[in-house]
């Protein structure tokens, strides 16, 4: 079953790098593209984020996966 559902962006920063960058993951979460470029606010790598988004143009097909971990193997027959 596929969904069409458009891919998120979100903004993130490390310790080790306290400035912004974007990231644009689909909606089985897999990363699609990450900026290369800093910026000094959320705000900005969000947007700037969002506009790479409209240039690539894409539709997200991918599903979900599952919030749990089947534990049939852990089961007897």
């Amino acid at each position: 079953m596929c969904h069409d559902v458009a891919m998120q962006v979100l903004a993130f920063c490390t310790p080790a790098n306290t400035s912004w960058r974007w990231r644009i993951v689909s909606y089985s979460g897999d990363i699609v593209e990450e900026s290369h470029q800093v910026f000094p606010s959320i705000a900005t790598a969000v947007a700037q984020g969002a506009k790479r988004l409209v240039e690539m143009n894409v539709v997200d097909r991918t599903v979900a996966a599952p919030g749990y971990r089947s534990t049939r193997h852990l089961r007897r027959s």
